[in-house]
């Protein structure tokens, strides 16, 4: 072998390893940053499917609260009735009521006042 082809090897030899020593940070650089995208990702997707559970949890507990409203709703509307009713018997204007469970037949003129007095 010629001393001329021995230089070409050792230049070639040296110029790949300058080439390897600069390329190698920067592609483990790339590597690095593909893994943080790729984590950077993974953690989005564990906070995304996070609100999407507690966005459906806030929803039920609306729901829960609509339907315990309308249900607090409806028994006051039940006690206002019940409570318009006891005045019924108390002022007498309810006695047919009265009759009817006991049985009787109550003559309505009696008992009653007047609407003008």
């Amino acid at each position: 072998m010629s001393t001329g082809a021995i230089i070409a090897i050792v230049v070639g030899v040296v110029l790949v390893l300058i080439l390897l020593a600069v390329l190698a940070p920067r592609m483990r650089e790339r590597k690095k940053h593909r893994q943080l995208e790729a984590r950077r990702g993974e953690l989005a997707s564990e906070h995304r499917e996070a609100a999407e559970t507690q966005s459906a949890r806030a929803r039920e507990a609306e729901a829960e609260a609509r339907r315990a409203e309308g249900e607090a709703q409806r028994a006051k509307g039940e006690a206002e009735l019940h409570e318009a009713r006891a005045d019924l018997h108390d002022r007498g204007l309810a006695d047919e009521e009265v009759a009817r469970d006991s049985g009787d037949r109550v003559d309505e003129s009696q008992d009653r006042p007047l609407r003008g007095a």
